[in-house]
């Protein structure tokens, strides 16, 4: 006998399930992905404290080089004597102070008040005679001494600048990719040993969870980058060293923009190996070979800045790119072109490993137990 209905009401089987969540398309989920991972880290004492005192680092880096600048470029004091003055007029690095007489300046020079004494002398050949008092002031007859005005053709960068230079775009892609990578890491073998990734999967699909956590990630390091780089430019403009800021702020912004993108890279990395395990004791394994590939290019730009050719060919080389081709604008040995070919390499690498980084990651995040063999990860899901 076929059951029988109450006119207007719907069988069971036809209602539906109030537990089960509504569908939600790719990009919504990954938003929404995206803020679960923003929101869930901004909330934490450890990266807003680690933040800060990053910030106050940078700024507080910045501002002492600048004093020190300051200091050591300080005018040496050189006490004058009647007409020695008119001679002398302006002398670059002496901060000149007038006395009346030789007893007087003798005086200053004993109380080690001035570094020497400049007097006119019609015996000298150049007409002056320095008077100082126990050493000869190197620094008072070199700025003394007359000097054919040199033009540079090609002006260098000075050695200590470009390994500074390298070396905190080199440390900046370092820590924030491994900080942040270790994070995506930590988090994905968490909620897959925690089986919460079977909930999440049943509200979004496992692409949009993987362009989530992607996404997240990504804003939460540029945007540290973002902020040191305006820290770093304040105390620049601060410390009167407005040269240097105008050498540096072409490169930052590129590094920003090299950062975006090959932050994308490590991740979908960093996400698709961390689906390959249930365990937070194997996620070191998986996380291995794109550690290496983050701290290689920071001994590039350490240990071969000098070299021409393995520069340019670390600025195309994806994993490198995006702190050799900001390296190389700062010392002037990149082409306009160059950083345009570079960025493009990068982006397509980017969109390569991130599909096949998507394809790894759905077919890993429910299987638990024994690491996933890449072979299998790979397969059809």
């Amino acid at each position: 006998m076929s059951a029988v209905h109450a006119p207007g009401r719907t069988p069971a089987t036809d209602r539906p399930d109030p537990t089960r969540p509504e569908p939600v398309s790719t990009g919504h989920g990954a938003l929404m992905v995206a803020e679960r991972e923003i929101v869930t880290q901004v909330r934490t004492k450890s990266f807003v404290i680690s933040l800060l005192i990053t910030l106050l680092l940078t700024f507080g880096g910045v501002l002492l080089s600048g004093l020190l600048t300051d200091t050591e470029e300080e005018a040496t004091p050189v006490a004058v004597v009647g007409g020695a003055q008119t001679s002398l007029g302006e002398v670059e690095g002496l901060g000149l102070t007038a006395v009346d007489s030789l007893a007087a300046a003798e005086e200053l020079v004993r109380s080690e008040d001035v570094a020497a004494a400049v007097v006119a002398d019609d015996t000298s050949p150049v007409g002056l005679r320095v008077v100082a008092l126990s050493d000869a002031p190197t620094d008072v007859v070199r700025a003394l001494a007359e000097e054919p005005p040199v033009e540079l053709l090609e002006p260098s960068t000075s050695s200590g600048l470009r390994v500074l230079v390298s070396m905190v775009f080199g440390l900046l892609f370092m820590l924030f990719a491994l900080g942040s990578g270790a994070m995506i890491v930590q988090n994905t073998v968490q909620e897959k040993q925690s089986r919460i990734v079977e909930i999440l999967l049943s509200a979004v699909p496992a692409r949009a969870l993987l362009a989530g956590k992607i996404l997240g990630n990504t804003v939460l390091a540029v945007g540290q980058t973002a902020a040191i780089a305006a820290v770093a430019v304040l105390a620049l403009m601060l410390t009167g060293q407005g040269e240097l800021l105008d050498m540096l702020t072409g490169p930052i912004v590129w590094f920003v923009v090299f950062f975006l993108v090959g932050f994308v890279l490590v991740a979908a990395m960093f996400a698709s190996g961390a689906a390959l395990v249930s365990r937070q004791e194997d996620s070191g394994a998986v996380m291995m070979p794109t550690m290496m590939l983050i701290m290689a290019p920071y001994f590039v730009v350490i240990f071969l800045g000098e070299n021409a050719l393995a520069m340019t060919i670390a600025s195309y080389v994806p994993f490198s790119a995006p702190v050799a081709m900001p390296v190389r604008m700062f010392l002037g040995e990149a082409g306009w072109w160059e950083p345009l070919l570079s960025l493009g390499i990068l982006g397509l690498s980017a969109a390569l490993t991130t599909a096949l980084a998507a394809r790894i990651y759905a077919n890993s995040l429910l299987r638990t137990g024994p690491r996933v063999s890449l072979k299998a990860a790979l397969g059809r899901a």
